[in-house]
């Protein structure tokens, strides 16, 4: 009997998916928090990255104002101790901290996916070799291994994403292992296989985009984390390094002036802060959402 080498698709074999894009939507609109999350973080990063097109204060120019100055039209969060514009190191060093995490967070995908969709598909040796690293990785102290990265190969932006990235991706390899395993006893997949498709193609083309759903919720939660960490290594002193405003080293640099200033703490604090819980609140509603056992038609 002729095999067919016609490429087989998940619609030729009656495979849907689960939920559709408007049951998505309505799913993670009954979640407020979630939704809530979501468009105050479009709102943050709008501000973030739009908002030096209109506020062109220099974050590292000093102001005649002085320095530790109060409040005014025109300095709206006065200054820190070097007299430069708080509102202006706000904008800039938010949009380097979420840069950042998303940046990193996107490395962290792109190693976790290919470790565990590799492993998951492949299975025997690679399988044995690619999850024995992962479950080394995830052995050593996550914030020391990045401690001790950091100071042997230096805290340029680039590094200190890249050390994120390398620290955050086990968890993600974990995730899509899993899902990758169960995607690939899929009857589609098995025509697929005698239909004569590579790997490549049945692993890029039918498997993995069955996984989209659980690597956006990964990344989502990895973003906050990788917020949270470039936060806490900056405040440390290992992170990206002054002039360069991040929240993470303006808050390093507030701690002085606690109870002299302590808007110059508070205001990056609380930043830091709801953007991280935001990210978690969204990350645990878009999982709620695309997961079938929670979206109710």
């Amino acid at each position: 009997m002729e095999v067919s080498t016609k490429p087989i698709l998940t619609e030729d074999l009656d495979v849907k998916p689960s939920q559709g894009k408007t049951s998505v939507l309505k799913a993670l609109r009954n979640n407020k928090v979630a939704y809530g999350s979501f468009w105050f973080l479009v709102v943050i990063h709008a501000v973030v990255f739009l908002g030096p097109l209109f506020w062109t204060t220099d974050p590292d120019t000093l102001q005649d104002a002085g320095s530790l100055a109060s409040w005014s039209l025109q300095h709206p969060f006065g200054t820190d101790d070097l007299s430069r514009d708080v509102f202006a190191r706000m904008l800039h060093g938010g949009r380097v901290t979420l840069i950042v995490g998303l940046a990193a967070m996107l490395f962290s995908l792109l190693i976790g996916t290919v470790v565990g969709a590799c492993a998951g598909f492949f299975g025997k040796v690679v399988e044995s070799i690619l999850m024995r690293i992962t479950e080394a990785m995830m052995a050593i102290p996550t914030f020391f291994f990045i401690l001790v990265a950091l100071t042997v190969l230096g805290t340029s932006p680039a590094m200190v994403i890249l050390v994120i990235a390398l620290a955050g991706w086990m968890e993600i390899a974990r995730v899509v292992y899993g899902e990758t395993l169960k995607w690939k006893e899929y009857e589609f997949v098995e025509a697929a296989n005698a239909s004569g498709a590579t790997p490549f193609r049945i692993l890029t083309k039918y498997i993995i985009p069955q996984i989209v759903p659980s690597i956006i919720v990964s990344g989502t939660l990895t973003i906050a984390a990788a917020i949270l960490t470039e936060s806490a290594i900056s405040y440390l002193g290992l992170g990206i390094q002054a002039p360069t405003a991040t929240w993470g080293n303006m808050l390093q640099n507030s701690q002085q002036y606690i109870w002299t200033a302590p808007v110059l703490g508070v205001l990056p604090g609380v930043a830091i802060t709801i953007v991280v819980l935001a990210y978690n609140f969204l990350g645990d509603g878009l999982r709620d959402a695309l997961d079938p056992k929670f979206v109710k038609k």
